[in-house]
C-alpha cells in the first residue's frame, strides 16, 4: 500500500529531476536568447516571447502557474512576452484512473471508496497543481474533490527557485523595475496553495465575511473528508461566467455588481482579498431560470494584509479625488514604497488614475469607458515604464503585488461583461464607515473564528 511518506515526500530525487528538466528548458531559452542578442542575429521579441511560453507550457506544473501570474502583473513584462504567456492554460493532462486511486489511498485509507456514496474516477477540471473530481456524499450532498498531484512540493520548490532566471532575464531586458519583492510575494502564494488545510480555512473564513450577501455563494468544507492534500467541498451548481456576455444589460450589471460585492467587501471590512482573477473560478447560478449572483470556488490564493494597508487605499482614493498630494504620499509609503520624490509619485499617480478612474467618477459607466478592451491601460503602462526608466529602478512592494494584480482581473470581468454601474457609489457603500480599528478588530475575530490564528 502506497502511504503518505511513499507519495507526498519532498524527495531529493524528485527535486532534482525537475530541476534538470526545468534548468534544460528555460536555461535553453535564455541561452539562445543571449546568445542572440550578442551576435545581433535574434529572432525579435516576439519569436523569443512564443519561445518561451512553449517551454514553459511543456513543463506543466507550477513554474507555468508562476508564469501565469507574472504575466497580469502590468508592465512587469514587455507586452510581446506578457502576450504570450497569458496564453499559458492550466491544462496539465489529467492523472488517470488508477493513479487517483492511488492517491486517495495515500489521503483517506485503504477504505476510502467507502466514505463517498459515488466517487467519479474521471476528473471535471485538471489544473497546474491538481484536478477536481464530482462525488456524492452518503447524506446526498454534491461534492467538489480537489486532489493533488503527487510530488507538487517538490515541483513548487524546484520551479520557484527557477524563478530567479525568469527574473533575471527581465533585469537584464529590462531594469526599469526591481523585482525582488514580487518574487517573494509570489512564492510565498503559491506555497501556500499547496496546503488544501489553509485552503479549508480560507473558504470558511469567505462563508462567514459573505454570509449575509446573497449575490455570492461558498461551498462548504467538508473536514472530516479534507486532508492536506485533498480538500472536499459542496459542488455549487453554475454555468461560466462569459456564458452570460450576451444577456440583457440588467442580468451582466447584477453579475459585475456580485463580483464587486464578493471582491470588495472582504477586503473593506477584513483587509481579505481573493488574488486570483482567473475566469474559472466563478460560475454564475441561476434562480427562476435567470442569473443570481455568482458562486465562488476557488480558496489557494488569498492575500491577508495588514489593517493599515487597507488604510493606504482608502487614503490614496482620498488624496486622488482631493488633490491632496501629502495623503496620496502618506498612501504609497503605507504600502511600502520607499525613496518616493515628487517626479516618482507623479509616475505612480498616473496608474493609480487609471486604476481607479472608475472608483473615482459619480456616475454609471463602463470601466473602460469608451477605449477598446484590447487598448484598455496600454497607454498608462507604456506611459509608466518609459518614465520608471529614467527615475531608475522602482522596488514594487511585497504586499503590493496582488492587490494590483487581482484589481486587474477584477477590471476584466467588468471589460468581458460590458457592465455599467455606478463603481464610486458601490465602492463608497463598501467603504462605508471605514477605520482602521475597525478592521484591525473584525479581521482578527474572523481569522480566530476558522483557525487562521490563534484565539
Amino acid at each position: 500500500m502506497m502511504t503518505r511518506s511513499d507519495d507526498e515526500q519532498n524527495r531529493l530525487s524528485a527535486r532534482a529531476a525537475r530541476y534538470m528538466r526545468v534548468g534544460l528548458q528555460v536555461g535553453g531559452v535564455a541561452a539562445r536568447m543571449a546568445g542572440a542578442r550578442l551576435t545581433g542575429t535574434g529572432f525579435g521579441e516576439q519569436a523569443n516571447a512564443v519561445m518561451l511560453t512553449q517551454a514553459l507550457g511543456g513543463l506543466k506544473g507550477p513554474l507555468m502557474k508562476v508564469a501565469q501570474l507574472v504575466a497580469t502583473i502590468p508592465d512587469l513584462l514587455p507586452p510581446d512576452y506578457a502576450q504570450e504567456l497569458q496564453k499559458l492554460q492550466n491544462d496539465a493532462p489529467p492523472m488517470g484512473a488508477a493513479f487517483v486511486k492511488r492517491r486517495m489511498i495515500a489521503e483517506l485509507g485503504p477504505d476510502w471508496l467507502a466514505r463517498f456514496a459515488q466517487f467519479d474516477l474521471k476528473p471535471s477540471a485538471a489544473a497546474s497543481l491538481g484536478q477536481v473530481h464530482r462525488a456524492t456524499s452518503h447524506e446526498g450532498d454534491a461534492l467538489a474533490c480537489k486532489l493533488q498531484y503527487p510530488d507538487m512540493q517538490s515541483a513548487v520548490e524546484a520551479d520557484l527557485n527557477q524563478l530567479s532566471v525568469l527574473f533575471a532575464m527581465h533585469r537584464q531586458m529590462d531594469p526599469a523595475i526591481d523585482t525582488s519583492e514580487i518574487a517573494k510575494e509570489i512564492s510565498e502564494r503559491i506555497r501556500e496553495e499547496l496546503d488544501y488545510r489553509r485552503e479549508a480555512k480560507h473558504a470558511d473564513l469567505y462563508r462567514l465575511m459573505l454570509a449575509e450577501e446573497g449575490l455570492v455563494r461558498v461551498p462548504k468544507v467538508h473536514q472530516a473528508l479534507s486532508t492536506d492534500r485533498l480538500l472536499v467541498l459542496n459542488w455549487l451548481e453554475g454555468q461560466p461566467l462569459l456564458g452570460f456576455k450576451q444577456h440583457d444589460l440588467a442580468v451582466r450589471n447584477r453579475i459585475a455588481t456580485a463580483m464587486f460585492q464578493a471582491w470588495w467587501l472582504p477586503f473593506s471590512r477584513f483587509g481579505v482579498i481573493h488574488g486570483d482573477p482567473h475566469l474559472g473560478n466563478y460560475t454564475v447560478f441561476e434562480e427562476s431560470g435567470e442569473a443570481g449572483g455568482i458562486n465562488l470556488l476557488d480558496y489557494g490564493c488569498v492575500r491577508i494584509f495588514p489593517p493599515r494597508f487597507v488604510g493606504g487605499v482608502v487614503d490614496l482614493y482620498r488624496g486622488l479625488r482631493e488633490n491632496d498630494l501629502e495623503r496620496v504620499t502618506h498612501a504609497y509609503e503605507t504600502w511600502g514604497f520607499k525613496g518616493l520624490t515628487k517626479d516618482l509619485i507623479e509616475v505612480l499617480n498616473v496608474w493609480a488614475r487609471f486604476i481607479y478612474a472608475p472608483l473615482l467618477d459619480d456616475r454609471v459607466r463602463t470601466v473602460a469607458d469608451g477605449i477598446s478592451p484590447a487598448a484598455y491601460g496600454r497607454k498608462e503602462a507604456f506611459t509608466v515604464h518609459q518614465a520608471l526608466k529614467k527615475q531608475g529602478p522602482v522596488t514594487i512592494p511585497q504586499e503590493f503585488v496582488f492587490m494590483d494584480r487581482a484589481a486587474i482581473g477584477l477590471g476584466s470581468v467588468f471589460l468581458h461583461l460590458s457592465a455599467e454601474l455606478n463603481f464610486h457609489q458601490l465602492f463608497e457603500t463598501a467603504m462605508a464607515d471605514f477605520s482602521v480599528e475597525g478592521v484591525t478588530a473584525r479581521q482578527s475575530q474572523a481569522l480566530q473564528a476558522v483557525g487562521l490564528i490563534p484565539a
